[in-house]
């Protein structure tokens, strides 16, 4: 969903960063380039607001979460891929009824033949998930609102570099969001599937300094009527199921020092929602990590883009993001901590009816520790805060306070 855009990618490439220090489990090596990782995770979590509702109502879970993460290395390419399976129980009586079952699965391809700063590289990956109610608390918004849902992803991205100056690169992703949609229960989602497909240019000046401009078209087709059900069916004629837009992006990117690696790029966007609106402005994309010492990683990543609303019927909003994560690992590297903090800024640029015409404010906090007992038995625990604040025609409506802790551990051969 668009939120794990904004909260979850600072926090998981940090953890990635520290993660690189410690011990990582041998795994069952099939000759000299596969290497499989079996697991199997278990936790408890206690969820101060599960429905991120106004009104709180607490809940508290437990989750079996086996899987295996696949590794393939040659020479010049790599694969590598993950299966999981996760099923969910509520310990409260009165949620039971929500138990459930998601799984998924990760493919990535990647091949290059780069010498001497030339050549060229491919990256083909895909992913699926199929989410049964809610995963964590910054890709959904809890039972009421992250309901089940599917999602498909598909990348290539093709990169050239032609000498030591100049270098170039193609990209194309397909996406699909689909929403269960139990309307006797819930008000409807509105899921969609984007393709898009794009380039880049870059020229190196030095180390330093990377100029860049980058252009992208992509198309939204939408899920734009009311499913027949407790809430009723609906189409506005006015709003076609087909969207456009359009993004070109001149910028700089390298590094600042040796630890410190940047990319800024800014632009204008086009996007025109359902034949119904066309909206444009400036949009921008930041990302920078530092690798401050062995054992301390920062980053810090930003974006705005255009799209149309999951939550709202017949609306097109813009959303600014801006996350920033750090690492710490410790005790030899068996001992990990990450911290990340959010925020996230929707307004609707186009809405059919009045009562869709809101902005939202979404900043999120997260804590989280990681200890290696040993190469099989790893311990994990979470600290998760999050607050929602609308203003507009739903004055408060929605704002609400919720909070997450989770402890368990995770068993890999």
């Amino acid at each position: 969903m668009k939120k794990l855009i904004a909260f979850a990618v600072a926090a998981s490439a940090a953890a990635i960063a520290g993660a690189e220090t410690m011990d990582r489990p041998t795994g069952i090596k099939i000759g000299q380039r596969m290497t499989l990782r079996p697991y199997v995770a278990f936790s408890y979590t206690f969820d101060s607001n599960a429905d991120s509702g106004k009104h709180n109502s607490n809940s508290s879970s437990f989750s079996v979460n086996p899987g295996l993460d696949l590794e393939y290395k040659a020479e010049n390419w790599s694969l590598t891929g993950s299966v999981f399976y996760q099923y969910h129980a509520y310990g409260n009586s009165n949620n039971r009824s929500y138990n459930n079952s998601s799984y998924g699965e990760r493919l990535a391809f990647n091949w290059n033949n780069n010498k001497e700063g030339r050549g060229w590289s491919l990256l083909v990956s895909e992913t699926y998930r199929r989410i049964l109610q809610d995963d964590d608390m910054t890709n959904s918004e809890g039972k009421g609102l992250g309901r089940d849902r599917q999602e498909l992803t598909a990348n290539v991205a093709v990169g050239h570099r032609l000498n030591d100056h100049w270098h170039s690169g193609l990209n194309a992703s397909y996406y699909l969001l689909d929403f269960d949609n139990n309307n006797r229960t819930y008000a409807p989602l509105y899921g969609w599937t984007r393709w898009s497909f794009g380039g880049e240019v870059g020229f190196t000046v030095s180390k330093w300094a990377d100029l860049l401009l980058a252009a992208s078209y992509m198309g939204y087709t939408q899920e734009n009527e009311h499913n027949k059900g407790g809430y009723g069916s609906r189409k506005d004629s006015n709003v076609s199921g087909d969207s456009w837009g359009w993004t070109v992006h001149g910028g700089v990117g390298s590094y600042l020092t040796d630890r410190i690696s940047y990319r800024v790029t800014g632009g204008w966007s086009v996007f025109e929602y359902g034949s119904a609106s066309r909206t444009h402005g400036m949009t921008y994309q930041v990302s920078s990590r530092w690798k401050m010492s062995d054992t301390w990683n920062m980053m810090l990543m930003g974006s705005s883009y255009y799209s149309p609303s999951e939550r709202d019927y017949g609306a097109a909003t813009r959303n600014d993001c801006l996350s920033w994560g750090v690492t710490h690992a410790m005790v030899q590297g068996k001992l990990n901590a990450t911290f990340d903090v959010s925020y996230r800024h929707e307004t609707h640029v186009y809405t059919t009816y009045g009562a869709s015409d809101f902005s939202l404010d979404i900043i999120t906090a997260r804590l989280g520790l990681n200890y290696v007992l040993n190469r099989f038995l790893t311990t994990f625990a979470s600290l998760e805060y999050q607050t929602e604040m609308n203003n507009g025609s739903v004055g408060n409506e929605y704002d609400y306070d919720r909070w997450r802790g989770t402890i368990g551990l995770k068993l890999t051969y």
